[in-house]
């Protein structure tokens, strides 16, 4: 590795540029510092990086593509800071003006939906050209929020007649029969990450209609058996939950002009001790077939608090050494 030494300059076009670049109070600023060893100065008019070579250059791509993206109206936020930065450890960095630019769609409000990360890229890009899908990895990376906006968008063009969202009623520590209340209170907390999105995307008021018409259909995945969904958008959320034969069941229920998202974390399984997967054994047992997409989040994919990427990898490392032992 060169250890020469170099300086470069990257001019800024006023101070809001320089604040959009480097944060409030420079938060920005202290987390990228906090990974390098150059040296970051900021002045009204310019960044000035000196370092190692490597280093500078990284950096350069760094601060060029922000200022690019900010230029273009994007305002960039501590994740999206976090993520450019390990991407231009490999030089990488320029793929964000792509993933920045692409709407999926709006929030009710006008909102752009975006995607946040090459991951989620290529799983958008998986929904859209496979009729199922499987959406696996840690919490936070945006596999049923971004299922269930595609879902919505479908329905929008016309592509499916109405959306079906289901889970295995299988719960932390928890006995569905044990709740109160009918079958519809006893599954509604178990689908709320679902309703989230939809309210993101819909609204509150017009996700109620939707409900009411038909468009949206909420159901436990056991009232899937004996069904033929066509025409249809089905997501499976927590599907790490299900049994091999449930998983089979449900995926047999694939109709004409139908597309099924199935999502979930194989850390994070509930079952029964001793009960395989279903999750696990599909992926085992259909991997091969080229019409079924596969994609495979990594920590790098999180979207939520940069704390949750630090939880799920301080966990991930802890569940290695264990096994290790």
């Amino acid at each position: 590795m060169s250890n020469e030494t170099k300086s470069i300059k990257i001019p800024l076009a006023n101070a809001a540029e320089g604040l959009a670049l480097f944060g409030p109070q420079d938060r920005f600023l202290r987390l990228v510092q906090e990974q390098t060893d150059a040296d970051i100065l900021s002045r009204e008019a310019e960044i000035t990086i000196t370092g190692r070579s490597e280093e500078v250059d990284t950096l350069e791509q760094l601060y060029t593509v922000l200022q690019q993206l900010v230029r273009g109206g994007y305002t960039p936020s501590e994740r999206d800071i976090a993520y450019a930065l390990d991407l231009s450890k490999t030089l990488q960095a320029d793929q964000l003006l792509d993933l920045f630019k692409a709407e999926i769609t709006t929030t009710y409000r006008g909102k752009p939906i975006r995607v946040k990360t090459i991951g989620q890229r290529h799983y958008v890009k998986m929904i859209k050209r496979h009729d199922i899908v499987f959406g696996i990895g840690p919490a936070g990376t945006g596999k049923t929020y971004l299922a269930v906006v595609l879902a919505v968008a479908a329905l929008k063009e016309g592509a499916v007649k109405r959306i079906i969202l289901t889970r295995p009623a299988v719960e932390a520590g928890e006995n569905l029969g044990f709740l109160p209340g009918d079958l519809q209170e006893k599954v509604d907390p178990y689908l709320r990450p679902l309703y989230d999105a939809l309210h993101d995307v819909l609204g509150p008021d017009q996700t109620t209609k939707a409900f009411e018409r038909g468009l949206i259909e909420v159901a436990p995945l056991a009232y899937m058996r004996g069904r033929t969904l066509d025409d249809s958008f089905i997501i499976l959320d927590e599907a790490q939950n299900t049994t091999p034969e449930q998983m089979k069941m449900f995926l047999t229920r694939l109709g004409f002009g139908s597309k099924m998202v199935v999502t979930g974390d194989v850390t994070q399984i509930d079952l029964p001790r001793g009960k395989r997967s279903g999750l696990n054994e599909a992926r085992r047992i259909l991997q091969n077939i080229d019409e079924i997409g596969f994609v495979l989040f990594s920590e790098q994919d999180v979207v939520r608090h940069s704390l949750v990427q630090k939880i799920i990898v301080a966990y991930n490392g802890d569940a290695e050494a264990q096994e290790n032992q």
